[in-house]
């Protein structure tokens, strides 16, 4: 029957380390593993058992009755978008544990209301509670004091939280802005560009990208000339007009926008003939946050393919009547990563080396690993503005 088609590619889908694997006398054959052993994964053709405890704000959830003790820290009762997008990730969360976890792990999900004081509670208390694994928060300040922490039994802690950087042990799963335009820069290097300008948002996220940035270009012999940061108080056509007066020519601009929209930078390049023949625009993924604009035109970014969710969109939708997003997959793969190395290795399997597989990942945000010092990279497609719409210009490695 096709659904047990569906079921059987969601249980060899999921991409299980290595080394984990290894463990169990499996071969990876030298690069990421593509299945686990379909017959290690018993899933049940039942949805996940849901026990809630306490009142409807402050919601306890457990799901799945396995022996790997999970933790999942989620704004279910926030407001606005906040909420919206932890009642997504519980439900991507529900149906990765349909398909892959129930039998594996018992999964705890707390509601952490979207404020960051009592996240950061919840965080301390899933780390000291016997998790195995914790998933979230998604609120920027308590990722970053769970970085801060030390310990060498903490649990690994897959972080959701946007725009967060990582920590040892504590790892950045979204896609962050510093790693889509080291992406898009060296799919630009790749092609044979040497110079490269960084236009960024001043503050702590300027640093990072221009790290991210740089290590991305060195691997083509190709570097930052300069990185301009900018503030809202200074003017485009200022930073465009500093750029022109210290950098002749750079064969790209990569332009990071932060959390404003990118026109005004975009305004000035425009000005000054940019992009042109010799000189291209790398965007970021921050740009899709806003409306299309004609000034996107011609410009090059590297982001998620919206088609790896494929193998769990149908489902989703068939299951809670609404369309997958990429809250809904960033979930669903840390709860199926979770389950796949709970099959492969068992409850104490999980540790930093495994998480730190450098062959890496696939699930529905395609193909990614974590890196020692939190971050994550992702093998990511290359769009061209073209009429408004992102147009394929490059596909995604299939490995790295």
């Amino acid at each position: 029957m096709e659904s047990d088609r569906q079921v059987h590619r969601l249980r060899t889908w999921v991409v299980a380390c290595a080394l984990a694997l290894s463990l169990l006398g499996c071969q990876s054959k030298g690069s990421v593993s593509d299945a686990l052993d379909p017959a290690a994964i018993q899933v049940a053709n039942q949805p996940a058992a849901v026990v809630a405890v306490a009142n409807a704000s402050q919601a306890t959830q457990s799901l799945g009755t396995g022996p790997t003790k999970v933790a999942m820290l989620l704004p279910l009762s926030a407001s606005g978008s906040a909420g919206e997008n932890g009642k997504k990730m519980l439900d991507a969360a529900k149906l990765a544990m349909t398909d892959l976890g129930n039998p594996l792990l018992t999964l705890t999900v707390e509601d952490t209301r979207g404020d960051a004081a009592y996240s950061q509670q919840l965080a301390v208390k899933a780390i000291t509670s016997g998790a195995k694994v914790v998933i979230g928060p998604t609120e920027l300040p308590a990722a970053q004091h769970v970085a801060k922490l030390s310990g060498s039994n903490r649990p690994v802690v897959l972080a959701l939280a946007d725009n967060f950087a990582g920590g040892p042990g504590v790892y950045a799963v979204c896609l962050g802005e510093a790693d889509s335009a080291a992406a898009g820069a060296g799919a630009i290097a790749a092609k044979g560009g040497k110079k490269f300008v960084l236009l960024v948002p001043a503050g702590a996220g300027a640093d990072i990208a221009e790290k991210h940035v740089a290590n991305s270009l060195s691997v083509y012999g190709a570097a930052l000339a300069i990185t301009i940061p900018y503030t809202s108080a200074d003017s485009a056509a200022k930073a465009v007009a500093d750029m022109g007066s210290l950098v002749d020519a750079p064969d790209a601009v990569i332009v990071a926008s932060g959390d404003s929209n990118p026109s005004p930078i975009l305004i000035a390049l425009k000005a000054k003939g940019i992009p042109g023949k010799s000189t291209s625009v790398v965007g970021t993924n921050r740009w899709l946050e806003h409306p299309t604009s004609p000034l996107f035109e011609g410009a090059f970014i590297a982001t998620l393919d919206q088609h790896e969710t494929g193998p769990i969109s149908d489902r989703f939708k068939a299951s809670f009547n609404y369309q997958a997003d990429v809250n809904v997959a960033y979930a669903y793969d840390m709860v199926a990563l979770t389950a796949g190395i709970a099959s492969a290795a068992g409850p104490n399997g999980f540790n930093r080396q495994v998480f730190e597989n450098p062959n890496g990942f696939r699930g529905s945000t395609g193909l990614f690993r974590f890196r020692a010092d939190g971050s994550s990279e992702r093998s990511m497609p290359l769009y061209r503005i073209e009429k408004g719409a992102l147009k394929l210009v490059a596909k995604s490695t299939s490995s790295f």
